[in-house]
C-alpha cells in the first residue's frame, strides 16, 4: 500500500531549477494525502516513475527521529531542570517525561489524523487516519524526490517527536508554579486544538498557510512560535512565582543546563537535517546551516552580554545557542551558510533584548524565557527565511514568480495567523483548566517546592 501525493510530482519541475525544498514549503508538505491510498503519481505519463524506498534514507530518518527524542529526553529536561531552583528540578523533569508519553499516545490515536489525515480542509486533517487506520509496514510516504518514498511508520514517528517537544517547551514559561495535573490536561487539549491544526495548515498541501506559500522548513511557526506564544499566555494567566523580583531564583545548576543545551544542539541536527526526509544534499545544507547559525548566535549573545554587563556568562552562551537553533529551524534547508550566521546573530541580539530588557520592563514572569527565545527567535527566523532564501543572499531561491517582498509578506501573514490562533485558543484552554482543576498549587506547596509536594521526592539528598 502506497501513500502518495500529486504534490511530489508537482515539485519535480521545480527541483530541476534548484527550488525543490522551497517549493515544499516545509519538509512535510509533500505528504499531502495520507488518508488516500492511491497509485504513485507518474512524473511523465509515457514513463511512469516506479516508487522506491532507499535504505539509506530510511536509516537516516530513523536516526533523525531518535535524535529529536534525545532533544526532549534528556536534553530539554536537563536544560530546564538546571535552570530552576533545586526544589523544583524533578517537577520539570517529570513534566517533560509525562508530556512525551501522553503526546505519543495521543498522536497515534487521533493526532496524526488531525494533522495529516487526508482532509481537504485548510484547517485540519480529518478523521481518515484515526488509530492509524490503514497504516501497515508496507505503507509508504512521499519525499521531495519524485518516486522516492519512506515507510509511513517512519514519517509518523518523526512527526510524533515534533508533536512531543512543542508542548514540552511551553512548561518553561510557568515552571515552578503550576500543578502537575493542570500541565497534563492543558497539553492534551492544546495539542488537539492548537498544535495539530497549525501543523496541518503549515505542512499539509491542503493547509491554509501552505496554500499561501509560507516557508517553514522544520518548524519555526509550528513548533517555536506556537510554544512561545502559548508560554507567554500561560506566564500571564498563571501569574508570577511567589517572591519573584525579591527572592533569589537563579538557576541551581548551570552545569546541567550546559549539558542539556549541548544535547539540544546535537539533537537539533535530526530536527533540521531530518526535515529534508532524505539523506541528500538538502540534508547537508540544513546540517551546515544548523552549525553556522548556532555559532553566530552564541558569539552575538556573548559579545552583547559582555559589552552590556562586563562579563560573559555560561547562561548567556547556552541561551544564545538555543536562540540560534530556533532561528534557523524554519530556514535550515532554504538559506546559505553565511546567511545562517547573520540570521542566527540577528535573532540572538533581539532575543537578548527581550530577555534582558523587555521582560523586566513589562514585568511578566516567563521563568525560563520560552517566549523571549522560542517565540521571538521563531518570529525572527520565520520572517528572516523570506529574506535569506534569496539567491542574492546565498539561498536556494524562491518559487517561480515570487519576489523577496512577496515572500516576506507571506511569512508575516503566517506568523500573525499562528500568533492569533495559538494565543486565543491557548488563553481559552488555560481558563478552562483553571476552572476544572486549578492552575496553581497552594502557596505553601509552591514555597516548599513542587518536587516534594507534587511528586513526593527530591532531586538531591544532603
Amino acid at each position: 500500500m502506497t501513500v502518495s501525493t500529486s504534490l511530489a510530482a508537482r515539485l519535480l519541475p521545480m527541483a530541476r531549477t534548484g527550488l525543490a525544498a522551497a517549493a515544499g514549503l516545509g519538509a512535510f508538505g509533500v505528504l499531502s494525502a495520507f488518508a488516500q491510498e492511491t497509485a504513485p503519481v507518474a512524473a511523465d505519463a509515457a514513463a511512469p516513475v516506479v516508487a522506491t524506498v532507499d535504505k539509506g534514507d530510511v536509516a537516516w530518518m530513523m536516526v533523525s527521529t531518535i535524535l529529536v527524542l534525545f532533544m526532549i529526553l534528556p536534553g530539554l529536561a536537563l536544560f530546564y531542570g538546571g535552570l530552576v531552583r533545586a526544589k523544583n528540578m524533578l517537577s520539570v523533569l517529570m513534566q517533560c517525561t509525562m508530556i512525551t508519553a501522553v503526546v505519543i499516545v495521543i498522536w497515534v490515536l487521533w493526532g496524526y489524523s488531525f494533522a495529516f489525515g487526508g482532509s481537504t480542509s485548510p484547517y485540519w486533517g480529518g478523521l481518515g487516519k484515526l488509530f492509524l487506520a490503514g497504516v501497515t509496514p508496507e505503507s509508504q510516504a512521499a519525499t521531495f524526490s519524485d518516486g522516492v518514498m519512506i515507510p509511513e511508520f517512519v514519517f509518523i514517528c518523526f512527526q510524533m517527536t515534533f508533536a512531543c517537544i512543542t508542548p514540552a517547551l511551553i512548561v518553561g514559561a510557568f515552571a515552578e508554579r503550576i500543578k502537575f495535573s493542570a500541565v497534563i490536561l492543558f497539553v492534551v487539549l492544546w495539542v488537539t486544538l492548537v498544535y495539530f491544526p497549525i501543523a496541518h495548515m503549515v505542512w499539509d498541501s491542503n493547509g491554509l498557510l501552505f496554500g499561501w506559500g509560507a516557508l517553514d522548513f522544520a518548524g519555526g511557526t509550528v513548533v517555536h512560535i506556537n510554544a512561545g506564544i502559548a508560554g507567554l499566555v500561560g506566564a500571564l494567566l498563571v501569574g508570577k512565582r511567589h517572591g519573584y523580583g525579591r527572592d533569589n531564583m537563579a538557576p541551581h545548576s548551570m552545569t546541567l543546563t550546559m549539558v542539556g543545551a549541548s544535547i539540544l544542539f546535537v539533537g537539533w541536527f535530526g530536527f533540521n537535517a531530518g526535515s529534508n526526509l532524505e539523506a541528500t544534499g538538502g540534508a547537508a545544507l540544513a546540517m551546515i546551516n544548523t552549525f553556522t547559525a548556532t555559532a553566530g548566535a552564541v558569539i552575538a549573545w556573548v559579545v552583547i552580554e559582555g559589552l552590556a554587563r562586563g562579563k560573559a556568562s555560561m547562561l548567556g552562551g547556552a541561551s544564545g545557542m538555543v536562540a540560534g537553533l530556533v532561528a534557523v529551524t524554519p530556514a535550515a534547508g532554504l538559506i546559505g551558510p553565511i546567511g545562517a550566521i547573520v540570521l542566527g546573530a540577528l535573532a540572538s541580539a533581539v532575543c537578548y533584548w527581550f530577555v534582558a530588557v523587555v521582560k523586566i520592563k513589562a514585568g511578566y514572569d516567563d521563568s525560563l524565557d520560552v517566549f523571549g527565545i522560542h517565540g521571538v527567535g521563531g518570529i525572527i527566523g520565520a520572517i528572516g527565511t523570506g529574506i535569506f532564501t534569496s539567491t542574492s543572499l546565498g539561498g536556494i531561491g524562491y518559487a517561480e514568480g515570487v519576489t523577496m517582498g512577496g515572500q516576506v509578506y507571506t511569512q508575516i501573514l503566517a506568523v500573525l495567523v499562528t500568533i492569533v490562533w495559538c494565543g486565543v485558543v491557548s488563553a481559552i484552554l488555560y481558563k478552562l483548566v483553571d476552572v476544572v482543576i486549578g492552575l496553581r498549587p497552594t502557596t505553601e506547596a509552591e514555597t516548599q517546592g513542587l518536587d516534594i509536594t507534587s511528586h513526593g521526592e527530591v532531586a538531591y539528598h544532603s
